[in-house]
């Protein structure tokens, strides 16, 4: 199975108005019965090590900005998924992510038949409010692009 960054497919003026940034990665799995929720939790809740210790040491140099940690605290319909708050969901797709002072983002996780298997596509959105988002989205982008990649080649590759 093969990794691949895809063009994003998703209407973004919906899911997240006024997005500056969006990238999509993809991944074909052979469970036909795989679902969104099913496929969000096998990525957003239980990743690599590594990922978790970056996100650590995120937490605590943007902790004293003000930015927010994690999704605790959030209310939503959905629930956590990890630390990410379910925004929305259907079957075959499921929003996660929230907003904060510098900038909002989501996670959207697709799922779609695709031969004798399903695609599993992730779409990530951000809209910047500020200098600090700007600032801070140019510094974790080449750190985005690869935790994306490892979350799903941990939940469905090495699967």
């Amino acid at each position: 199975m093969t990794i691949e960054q895809v063009p994003p497919n998703v209407d973004s003026g919906v899911l997240l108005p006024g997005a500056q940034f969006a990238d999509a990665f993809s991944v074909l799995v052979a469970d036909r019965a795989l679902g969104a929720r099913q496929a969000a939790e096998r990525m957003l809740a239980r990743g690599p090590r590594w990922i978790d210790a970056l996100l650590t040491l995120r937490n605590l140099m943007v902790a004293p900005l003000g930015l927010k940690t994690s999704g605790a605290g959030e209310r939503t319909p959905g629930g956590l998924i990890g630390i990410f708050p379910v925004v929305s969901e259907s079957p075959d797709r499921l929003v996660a992510g929230f907003n904060d002072r510098h900038l909002d983002f989501r996670v959207v996780i697709d799922v779609a038949a695709s031969g004798d298997g399903r695609r599993v596509t992730a779409t990530t959105l951000v809209l910047t409010h500020n200098l600090l988002g700007r600032v801070y989205l140019a510094t974790i982008l080449p750190f985005h692009r690869l935790v994306t990649r490892a979350m799903l080649r941990h939940a469905f590759v090495r699967s």
